[in-house]
């Protein structure tokens, strides 16, 4: 490869990792940038071999710049780049797609139905995430229904519904109502007896397996033609606690012949012997099925849109048997598919996280490993960034995949700017620096030099990581400080000996810029990450945060400060955000 190709190269892998960084807010790949920059450039492939080691050290000098800094250089290479990238962020706007039949409605009222069994994982997130930005959108009203009528199989948590409710307002929101359905239940009890007066329902004691037979071969249930004042007794010997659980329950009539098994004479209310945590509940016996009570709430409630999983178009399809004896309208559905979040070891389910938690093995819901809203947040990921990556993906009825880069991107572009710079080192290396001044003064952010420097002492050493210790004679720069070169003298210790290169020995030589801390002066700090705790030093100024500040960790990634001691030289623990 001649310097002419070189050149060309290095401008158009310039150009390409500036927009990509630029246009995902995030580190450019080498990877990433490489089929753009060998589709759009055929002449570069006999190079193929070649091309990589060019790009890399153009990527990681991209990497180092500041996105003003970043947009101003693209700017400089290629104009209409910046444009596109102007126009993408406009093309942005459109945030979620219309709801159906919106126009209809005087107001917009919306749902979240969350089962208090447990506080939230990340995939809980995203039912506050679309339907509170469509109640922002359409102006609308949004309630909170907490279905809590299963006490057995998904047994309510008592400090769920607080953990609930902050969570929400984490994300933004805040609901119009809150309401336990457990404390509605004499409402479905009045509904269920007008049902049964309608003709609507009847009361089984068919064993479970029986009955099932007999509906998977279109056979009627015997139970199914009791006279009205029957099945108004017994169901009031349900309400009245008479029968054990399993021995009777309260049916939907609906279609024996129905081409969907799921839909025949569906359960409506069923007997569980084991009391509700809550006191307010606890002597009930007969208990709803979600499908019966969350139907009569939606319309009682005035619910006109419903945002639920593809998985659950049944509960529609059961719930308009219901609607159509009462002579009610049925709301407008929204069905989507799954989600799946990567980055995580642990699955994202209540029930596993919740037994990791009291076997020890995570700390806790905020455990840094944990896929919960609590762990996002106590790492300084804001709420609004969890939001706007879920909203991103949309409403379609197939399965998404929320990738936590994009949560990352989106809180990078919300705490940058007002996050300060701090260096931190791991696994460091105490090496005696030779000459040069007594202190460093690095800006606190790089793009807004208002906010003054950083005082970082010097004294007579300095530690880095391990990783950046330079071979013998090799030069590094400590940011912020200025350059040394690493010597080993046969009779004295190894030391840094300053020197007098200027900042063009970074740009023209490749001399890689280092963080450090003083040897003798920093502060002891374990952050806390997705891969366990990782102790280290950091420069003397991060004692001066309070908790829940959030600081950048040059060439780490961002942390929000967890605990700051009274004594500089006690234990600092920051949680680990992301890169």
């Amino acid at each position: 490869m001649d310097d002419e190709i070189r050149e060309r190269v290095e401008r158009e892998a310039e150009v390409n990792a500036l927009f990509n960084a630029l246009k995902h807010d995030s580190d450019a790949q080498v990877g990433a940038i490489m089929g753009p920059l060998m589709g759009e450039n055929p002449e570069f492939r006999e190079h193929g071999d070649q091309i990589a080691g060019v790009v890399a050290p153009v990527v990681g000098r991209v990497n180092g710049l500041s996105n003003a800094e970043k947009r101003e250089r693209l700017e400089e290479l290629d104009p209409e780049a910046v444009a596109e990238l102007d126009a993408d962020e406009e093309e942005d706007d459109q945030i979620l797609p219309d709801l159906p039949n919106a126009d209809e409605y005087d107001q917009i009222r919306m749902r979240l139905a969350p089962n208090p069994n447990g506080p939230w994982h990340l995939g809980n997130a995203r039912m506050p995430a679309v339907i509170g930005t469509y109640k922002d959108l359409y102006d609308g009203w949004m309630l909170c229904r907490f279905d809590d009528t299963d006490p057995e199989t998904k047994r309510p948590d008592l400090d769920a519904y607080d953990a609930i409710l902050d969570a929400i307002d984490y994300l933004g929101f805040e609901p119009d109502e809150v309401v336990r359905a457990s404390d509605r239940m004499e409402t479905y009890y009045d509904h269920a007896r007008d049902l049964v007066d309608l003709g609507g329902a009847y009361t089984c004691s068919c064993e479970a397996g029986e009955f099932s037979d007999m509906k998977n071969s279109g056979e009627a249930c015997p139970h199914r033609e009791k006279d009205v004042e029957t099945v108004r007794e017994e169901f009031e010997g349900m309400v009245d606690g008479e029968y054990e659980s399993g021995e009777m329950v309260l049916r939907v009539r609906t279609d024996i012949d129905h081409k969907n098994p799921a839909l025949r004479d569906f359960v409506a209310f069923r007997m569980i012997d084991t009391p509700h945590p809550r006191e307010e509940a606890a002597d009930y016996r007969a208990w709803p099925m979600l499908d019966f009570q969350s139907g009569i709430d939606d319309h009682l409630l005035g619910i006109t849109h419903i945002v639920r999983g593809i998985d659950l178009q049944d509960s529609a399809k059961k719930q308009r048997f219901v609607y159509d004896y009462f002579g009610w309208e049925y709301p407008e559905v929204v069905h989507w598919g799954k989600i799946q979040i990567d980055a995580y070891d642990v699955k994202m389910s209540t029930s596993t996280i919740k037994s990791l938690v009291e076997s020890g093995d995570l700390d806790g819901w905020d455990d840094p490993r944990a896929p919960t809203l609590a762990s996002v947040k106590r790492r300084g990921i804001q709420g609004q960034a969890v939001v706007d990556a879920i909203v991103e993906l949309g409403t379609s009825t197939s399965d998404v995949d929320l990738a936590m880069s994009t949560v990352y991107a989106k809180n990078r572009e919300l705490v940058d700017d007002e996050a300060d710079r701090r260096f931190l080192v791991r696994e460091g290396a105490e090496i005696p620096v030779e000459g040069g001044p007594d202190a460093a003064h690095p800006p606190l952010h790089p793009d807004h030099e208002d906010r003054g420097n950083r005082d970082i002492p010097v004294s007579d050493a300095v530690r880095i990581e391990l990783e950046d210790v330079p071979d013998v004679g090799d030069r590094v720069w400590l940011k912020g400080y200025g350059p040394v070169r690493y010597t080993d003298p046969v009779d004295g210790d190894p030391a840094f000996e300053f020197t007098d290169d200027d900042i063009d020995a970074v740009r023209e030589e490749d001399v890689p810029v280092v963080h450090w801390v003083p040897a003798s002066e920093s502060v002891p700090v374990t952050l806390r990450t997705m891969e366990g705790d990782v102790s280290g030093f950091a420069e003397p100024g991060f004692h001066d945060y309070d908790p829940d500040d959030v600081v950048q960790f040059e060439r780490i990634g961002f942390a929000r400060v967890d605990s700051v001691p009274e004594a500089p030289d006690e234990e600092h623990v920051a949680y680990f955000a992301h890169p």
